[in-house]
């Protein structure tokens, strides 16, 4: 389906070679611009994830125990790996497929994808806002699938047919369970679930896919720097078995292992504003290895596009004030993309100030 609608642009990112390309000419030392020496190292823990059945939250004799892990994943952990979500392995299987080809496209066709000055959909890297920023080992290919006004149409009409496709059935599937998840989590919170479906349900959503190639110095190269993400809900799928995501928890990073075809989903900023700081979005980072690539693709879902945003009016009051302060989102987004990304320093701009230091 087309736009009918002018593009919006929500932001630009300073262009940038693609670092597959770089491991194709077999370099041995990566650049400066990507060596990185702030890095912490791993945690030991063998603590894992919580694992939410999607199954269960809807079924009578299991809702209320599992809406009881929702909740507690959400306060305590930030993410959690969504198992029995109803997305379709063969679904799952031909996206694996068309996005592994997608990467492997000849670099004169992704040229034609590749990102513009005024704006930061196509291949490249997001948040470069300066010619001396560390760049992040990795390419990715960003876009907006939802709702179809906000498409950048020389993108998503100029993908692979089959690709397109894939991604058409995929956006809307990612959608419901988006939804799902939402209100589940209004029901937890005790917030009035008409309200979350108001906000969310013609939300901006767009996807990510991800490309983390070998790195010949994978100690001194960081994937995807150490962030929080700008929205509600992400979804992410990961391709392959090759480890990479880490979250941060306790103050330690904690390596995620994500389960066959299941999502891993994490609370995002926008969340974090809604709940009125109930539930807390979590940092995160890739990292990379010598010997192996690592693919993903992540699904961000947002609030509606004319939505303004700060904390549900039904979980505040008297005896629960703002913590954040009301913005729109669109100028939200703008805020957002405008910034080299610095773990969850985002979030200060929303924070009421008498509350900075609650």
């Amino acid at each position: 389906m087309e736009s009918s609608g002018a593009e919006i642009s929500f932001g630009k990112s300073i262009i940038v070679p693609s670092v597959q390309e770089l491991v194709n000419d077999s370099v041995v030392k990566i650049p400066p611009r990507y060596e990185r020496f702030d890095q912490d190292s791993v945690g030991s823990s063998l603590l894992s994830v919580p694992v939410i059945d999607l199954q269960r939250l809807s079924a009578k004799d299991s809702m209320d125990s599992e809406l009881q892990m929702l909740d507690s994943a959400c306060k305590h952990w930030g993410f959690f790996q969504v198992v029995n979500h109803g997305v379709s392995n063969n679904l799952l299987e031909e996206l694996k497929l068309e996005v592994e080809k997608f990467f492997k496209l000849p670099y004169e066709e992704k040229k034609k994808l590749w990102q513009q000055p005024d704006n930061h959909e196509g291949f490249g890297q997001l948040f470069v806002v300066s010619e001396d920023q560390k760049l992040d080992w990795s390419d990715m290919f960003y876009l907006t699938t939802l709702p179809y006004n906000l498409r950048m149409n020389h993108l998503f009409n100029n993908l692979p047919p089959n690709l397109r496709e894939t991604l058409e059935t995929y956006c809307t599937e990612t959608k419901r369970v988006a939804m799902e998840m939402l209100c589940h989590m209004a029901e937890a919170l005790k917030m009035d679930v008409k309200e979350m479906r108001e906000l969310f349900n013609d939300g901006v959503q767009s996807m990510r896919m991800n490309y983390y190639p070998p790195c010949p110095e994978p100690d001194k190269a960081i994937g995807f720097a150490p962030h929080s993400d700008a929205d509600a809900l992400t979804i992410l799928f990961q391709l392959d078995e090759t480890q990479g995501l880490q979250i941060r928890k306790d103050g330690k990073w904690l390596p995620i292992r994500p389960l066959p075809n299941a999502f891993v989903v994490n609370i995002g900023d926008i969340m974090e504003i809604v709940s009125n700081g109930v539930y807390k979005s979590i940092e995160h980072r890739a990292t990379v290895n010598s010997e192996k690539e690592r693919l993903s693709i992540a699904t961000f879902y947002s609030s509606k596009l004319d939505a303004v945003l700060g904390p549900a009016n039904s979980l505040i009051g008297p005896h629960n004030p703002p913590i954040f302060t009301q913005v729109p989102l669109d100028k939200y987004f703008k805020e957002f993309f405008a910034r080299k990304l610095n773990g969850k320093s985002f979030l200060d701009f929303m924070r009421v100030a008498d509350a900075e230091n609650m």
